[in-house]
């Protein structure tokens, strides 16, 4: 994995431990030769997930909507800072320059990209894995509900293990460099589906 996309929230939590885990993981990212590619804002977990990985030498690709550049909520320190037209472009360009997706802490718009990333993978428009990052528990419900929409059948036993979850970035990293590609539904025959 050369570039990970990671998504994570723009806002500062009252608990410092999120902006201190985002920041420990662009450090790690960068430590490991990874590029990061992300939001392109300098607010909350976004900012300190970029100035983790730019302190510690790595690459750093923003990828910001116009609207947001004119919000003055952009990141200049980025290696590359790219200005997009939207959110839709924007996602298509994580997708682009990634080999693999890590969701950190985040809220509506973070849960919008990983959920993206896990129906693009399902689908076959990609074929990289998609991480969570389960740091304090914070998504114990999401990947309680993502077992659940298997158990019922809303889930094919052969996408079940598209969303990684792991409780440390190191497991995480190594999880995904370990992923194989599932049968995306583009590849299946309808009596499959």
């Amino acid at each position: 994995m050369k570039r990970l996309a990671v998504y994570c929230g723009s806002a500062t939590p009252a608990d410092p431990r999120y902006i201190d885990l985002a920041q420990a993981v662009g450090t790690e990212l960068a430590e490991r030769g990874i590029g990061l590619v992300y939001g392109g804002g300098r607010l909350g977990l976004m900012g300190a997930v970029a100035r983790g990985a730019l302190e510690a030498g790595g690459e750093v690709i923003g990828v910001i909507p116009e609207a947001l550049v004119n919000s003055e909520v952009a990141n200049h320190a980025c290696s590359e800072l790219i200005t997009v037209s939207g959110m839709h472009e924007r996602k298509q360009r994580f997708t682009d320059l990634s080999d693999g997706f890590v969701t950190i802490p985040g809220g509506v718009g973070t849960m919008d990209e990983l959920w993206e990333a896990v129906s693009w993978a399902q689908l076959g428009y990609h074929a990289d894995p998609v991480g969570l990052l389960n740091a304090f528990g914070f998504f114990d419900h999401l990947i309680a509900f993502n077992r659940h929409m298997g158990d019922v059948g809303f889930i094919r036993p052969v996408h079940q293990n598209i969303l990684i979850a792991r409780d440390t970035l190191s497991e995480l990293l190594d999880a995904m460099a370990a992923y194989q590609p599932h049968t995306p539904i583009f590849h299946m025959k309808a009596e499959d589906l």
